[in-house]
């Protein structure tokens, strides 16, 4: 896939994924371009699909839900239909953060967060255990984040 951004796209998107609140007139001063020379990028970048929306990123400390589990998942056909049933209920759980079609041991790979260990087991028996097509699940808690970020690298 062809880059659709140059270096001073480049320097944009390392700000703007720092913080997307600053103002026009901010952004402009620190990337060195007008304010409307500015806009314009940032218009051809989300046009293009490299910004893909602006959002708050939450503390899940914060809102409750310090716990991290990651759930390995095999099933038990690899058939588009069980995969497609699969991914379409996991995408509905709202304690799912991400899900991953993987490699190797396990088909999926799901990142969990939960109010404690007595939620993850809610989670676990409402929503996890009746995914369709699960032949086996393996979670693991997360003791420390050690480094975390949503900054892609540019």
């Amino acid at each position: 896939m062809e880059r659709e951004y140059d270096d001073t796209d480049a320097r944009l998107l390392r700000i703007v994924q720092a913080d997307a609140r600053l103002s026009a007139a901010e952004l402009s001063e620190r990337v060195h371009l007008s304010p409307s020379a500015c806009h314009r990028r940032l218009q051809r970048l989300e046009r293009a699909g490299v910004i893909r929306a602006q959002v708050a990123l939450l503390d899940r400390r914060a809102v409750g839900r310090p716990v991290v589990v990651f759930v390995e998942i095999s099933l038990a056909s690899q058939a588009d239909d069980v995969l497609d049933a699969f991914e379409a209920a996991a995408a509905r759980i709202p304690d799912v953060l991400e899900c991953h079609l993987m490699t190797g041991a396990y088909d999926y790979l799901l990142k969990v967060v939960a109010r404690d260990s007595e939620d993850f087991a809610r989670i676990h028996r409402k929503h996890l255990a009746g995914l369709p097509g699960v032949a086996k699940l393996q979670s693991s808690f997360a003791l420390k984040t050690v480094s975390e970020t949503t900054a892609l690298p540019v």
